[in-house]
């Protein structure tokens, strides 16, 4: 076999991480090819060609699949990653060797006291692998075609589906590309999906975390979007207008570490949430005050659906608004000025109602769509809303509600009785072979692509994502009715490692080369019989 010993896995991520594939450049669309000529060295694969496919994942972009099949059982085994990595900008005069670790220890030892005592400790240690992407998550790749290997070598009784996306570090557009073929699969092959296994690295959980950990789901993640629209006017005449600015201070201040919005489940907590970016839409400068900026919010959840969120969010918006409204009111009556009148608050579906109201379906449809090429779905999300507000203007001041592009729907296994099944033996396992602790926890917090899978049947609350998206069937969507198909339960089971999307990301070898890769195996070998 070419991926079982320690220096085999550490070689073939060498390779893996050498293959430069950040999201959104030209290695991320070659990278599916080289993954495909890899795979297509296992013995199994090169009599079975045919079971590898590429996945179209739009903009270029593919998906790699490669199904291991036996006719001795149905029960299959998906095994997920992604193998796109967050930019390099951060490595300055070291992007070069960015993703060359073996280079990039080097160049790190060269310049050891520009790095904490942390790092410096580590790179002496000579325990950890450094560079973009040895973390998160070519490893865990790495894992996957070792065990697709090994499977096939010795012919396992059980099903093994690998599937490589892209894009899990922006949009998740891989994996929503993947989900309705791998559901078409399903049905075709006659399989039947029993776990869907990732590796995401186990993540540390606060300074200085030396624990492992294991994770039977993942976090969800929203991000509601307030459009503030305003009346323009100059600069020397401030208050015969309404600066949107203005307008949205009172939301982002009602909105940043609002714990209305945090939930509380198997004893994990939710992060608060926080404004990510706020977007001026004056295209320059100039004495003219802003009427329209756009304020992005950080949700994420665990039980709590896209309505629950919007619900809220409404709610709060309006609350804030009021406050403005009488800042806004009491100021104008110390200046002696007439308010220019009160500010509304609307969500996207309450405005598309009215605009067709106003002008018919056919006309808002061909006003609000983009003739120019946004790659960045928040922004073209935002231009879409800022269009249909731009004619009805009549409703300004307004403030308008809506979700902006990604939606990670929460996703947890942490009940089903073959999930504690195995989280014992992990545990077992860790403890007889290495004498280590692992910590169980419900809900991954990195966010990851688990979320498109297994998806409650019952939950109906993405309709409310759904008609308050404004982009969704447009450029944007989530296929949650495939979703609902992949009914099988999550396990996330990867290598420990620090820093991620940080210049000191690095991968304990130990545990990626050593630990870890005996767990994926018995795991599988508690399906081999039927049993868990």
């Amino acid at each position: 076999m070419k991926w079982s010993s320690r220096e085999q896995l550490e070689q073939l991520l060498i390779q893996l991480v050498k293959f430069e594939s950040r999201t959104g450049t030209e290695g991320e669309k070659k990278f599916p090819e080289f993954l495909q000529e890899l795979i297509m060295d296992v013995p199994y694969f090169v009599h079975n060609p045919t079971h590898i496919q590429l996945i179209d994942a739009k903009k270029g972009r593919q998906a790699v699949s490669a199904l291991y099949r036996t006719e001795k059982t149905a029960n299959t085994i998906v095994l997920m990653s992604h193998f796109d990595t967050v930019h390099t900008r951060e490595y300055g005069a070291l992007e070069r060797i960015a993703c060359d670790p073996y280079a990039l220890e080097q160049a790190l030892f060269e310049n050891i006291h520009d790095v904490s005592s942390e790092v410096r400790a580590d790179l002496q240690s000579e325990a950890y692998l450094f560079g973009r992407g040895t973390m998160d998550m070519k490893m865990g790749l790495a894992l996957h075609l070792s065990i697709i290997e090994k499977a096939s070598i010795e012919q396992w009784p059980i099903n093994i589906l690998l599937l490589s996306v892209p894009d899990e570090e922006v949009n998740s557009d891989g994996m929503r590309a993947a989900v309705e073929y791998i559901a078409t699969l399903q049905e075709t092959q006659s399989l039947t999906f029993i776990l869907f296994l990732n590796s995401e690295p186990s993540f540390k959980q606060k300074p200085n975390d030396l624990s492992y950990y294991i994770y039977t789901g993942s976090i969800g993640k929203l991000m509601p979007t307030a459009l503030s629209y305003g009346i323009e006017t100059h600069a020397g005449e401030p208050l015969n207008g309404i600066n949107a600015h203005y307008m949205t201070s009172f939301i982002t201040s009602a909105m940043e570490f609002n714990e209305q919005f945090q939930e509380t489940v198997y004893g994990e907590t939710t992060p608060l949430p926080t404004c990510l970016q706020v977007v001026d839409l004056k295209k320059d400068y100039s004495t003219q005050t802003s009427h329209h900026v756009a304020a992005y919010f950080n949700v994420q959840v665990m039980k709590q659906s896209a309505e629950d969120v919007m619900t809220k969010f409404e709610r709060i918006v309006q609350q804030a608004i009021e406050k403005c409204e009488r800042s806004y009111h009491q100021l104008c009556e110390r200046q002696h000025i007439t308010p220019i009148g009160n500010i509304n608050v609307m969500t996207y579906e309450q405005l598309y109602a009215y605009a067709i109201k106003k002008y018919g379906e056919g006309k808002i449809r061909h006003l609000i769509q983009l003739e120019e090429q946004i790659f960045d779905d928040r922004m073209a999300v935002t231009m879409m809303v800022d269009r249909l507000m731009a004619s009805c203007k009549e409703l300004a001041p307004i403030v308008i509600l809506f979700f902006a592009p990604p939606y990670y729907p929460a996703v947890n296994s942490s009940n089903d009785n073959g999930i504690k099944k195995l989280v014992t033996i992990i545990k077992e396992t860790m403890q007889e072979d290495f004498k280590k602790q692992v910590s169980h926890i419900h809900y991954f917090n990195g966010i990851c692509d688990l979320s498109y899978v297994n998806y409650d049947i019952h939950d109906e609350g993405w309709k409310t994502y759904a008609i308050n998206c404004p982009r969704w069937g447009n450029g944007y969507s989530i296929p949650f009715e495939a979703m609902k198909q992949l009914q099988a339960p999550v396990l996330n089971v990867g290598p420990y490692g620090k820093d991620a999307h940080k210049l000191t990301e690095r991968l304990h070898k130990q545990s990626a080369f050593i630990e870890t890769p005996i767990l994926p195996e018995k795991i599988f070998r508690q399906y081999f019989n039927g049993s868990s």
